[in-house]
């Protein structure tokens, strides 16, 4: 009786010492039992071409990188995301990429994240506090620069345009609407801008946009910060008699941003004229090496990079690459200084979808 108390107790010692073993392995442990790297990938959104497209290449560049991926969709909501985040934890992760719409609700969990040592890239937006491992977009001011100078190239420096704004709890929307409007008041004071708020909604841009020309039938520019507004703007276009070739006089010049396929095939028909071509496959691919780099303890420098970007430091403790961004046009021409890319140019990504 006492060699069989004895017994089982050491048994039951040796199991907890095992259990304990196991599990301090686990929570030291980068990878998977594969080997791989474990990131979590939080989509912002399903319901535009142009986060489809990068929810459609994030998968093939986790496998050419070697990382095992989880993935959450937080549908344009910071509280879905924050629950998303700790979904993420309790999988184990060792790095979190994000794209927040809304960048100064998700200081809280950035720091949640941080108390955790997990690295964290946000993708298309930056946070407006908070430190991350690296922020991956484009230069958004430059966004709503090119589109100002095709516009006012297009117009000859006078006119009237509507610019369907994104949202402004967004840096993308306060980035892109503020430069639009700077580089009008400084280059072209006689086009007058009517902006229009639409928190990145296409429904609410069309409405906004037929009441415009409806009240001034003489807008000649429609700048639409995203292609989210695609579809409602060339209908709009449509029913008012405007949605015509780029040489008749009623022709209403129209740039997007995104770089989506329906968009290279609207300019090469000659039903939109411009866009600026957001790298959705540089996106996912810079998104997930960097996480891949923050978890092998890699660092940064602001300059140049070997993919045709810059490192720029956008406030101490945050770095910032931004990727290449080409203005695309139907004749790769120049406009105001900004030199294009043809809509048909197979560099561009979203002729490489469809």
């Amino acid at each position: 009786m006492r060699l069989r108390t004895a017994l089982s107790t050491t048994l039951a010692a040796l199991s907890a010492l095992t259990l304990m073993s196991a599990c301090s392995s686990s929570a030291g442990s980068t990878t998977t039992s594969g080997g791989k790297p474990l990131v979590g990938v939080d989509y912002p959104r399903s319901d535009t071409d142009f986060w489809n497209s990068y929810i459609r290449y994030t998968p093939q560049y986790a496998k050419e990188l070697g990382l095992e991926l989880k993935t959450t969709n937080s549908q344009n909501d910071v509280a879905k995301l924050t629950s998303n985040v700790q979904t993420f934890l309790s999988q184990g992760v060792k790095g979190v990429a994000m794209a927040p719409q809304d960048t100064a609700a998700i200081a809280p969990t950035l720091s949640q994240l941080a108390a955790k040592k997990i690295p964290v890239v946000t993708v298309d937006t930056r946070p407006d506090s908070g430190s991350v491992y690296m922020v991956v977009r484009a230069d958004n001011r430059a966004y709503g620069e090119k589109a100002c100078q095709f516009l006012g190239a297009k117009l000859g420096g006078s006119g009237k345009v509507v610019m369907l704004e994104g949202g402004l709890d967004s840096i993308n929307g306060r980035d892109r609407t503020e430069a639009f409007n700077d580089c009008m008041k400084q280059n072209f004071p006689k086009i007058k801008v009517f902006g229009e708020a639409t928190n990145w909604d296409g429904a609410t841009a069309a409405q906004k946009l037929q009441t415009d020309l409806t009240a001034n039938p003489d807008i000649k520019g429609v700048y639409m910060e995203s292609s989210f507004a695609l579809s409602g703007t060339l209908q709009v276009l449509k029913q008012k008699g405007l949605l015509v070739a780029p040489t008749d006089p009623k022709h209403v010049f129209v740039v997007s941003n995104d770089g989506i396929p329906e968009e290279l095939k609207d300019i090469a028909a000659g039903q939109i004229d411009a866009t600026v071509s957001q790298p959705a496959d540089q996106y996912a691919k810079y998104a997930l090496y960097y996480l891949q780099a923050a978890i092998s303890g890699k660092t940064f420098a602001p300059g140049k990079t070997d993919h045709d970007s810059t490192i720029i430091q956008v406030r101490p403790g945050l770095l910032e690459d931004q990727l290449s961004a080409p203005l695309v046009t139907a004749d790769g021409g120049s406009y105001g200084g900004v030199t294009s890319v043809k809509s048909t140019d197979t560099s561009l990504w979203g002729n490489h979808l469809g």
